[in-house]
């Protein structure tokens, strides 16, 4: 059985993939960016257009606890940015 996808809209890995202190980072469509940094905390940040997150300015960031609560939080939050552009 397959398990649930983690967001409506981003093919993002479970909450264990951050635990072990990877970054991710991902894109919906060819405008829409966003970087996933995993440390003490998951700290998340927003760009639109076609650079890279090093040479982008970056439009939006939050910060959340690395456990499954601040995870849920991240993703509903990615979520509600995406929205915001449709």
């Amino acid at each position: 059985m397959a398990s649930k996808p983690v967001s409506e809209y981003f093919d993002i890995p479970r909450l264990y993939y951050f635990e072990s202190h990877n970054d991710f980072t991902g894109s919906k469509g060819q405008i829409f960016n966003y970087k996933i940094k995993s440390g003490d905390t998951l700290k998340i940040q927003i760009w639109h257009g076609m650079i890279c997150s090093d040479k982008a300015d970056i439009e939006n960031e939050s910060e959340f606890p690395l456990d499954q609560s601040g995870f849920e939080d991240m993703i509903k939050w990615l979520e509600k940015q995406y929205e915001s552009t449709l």
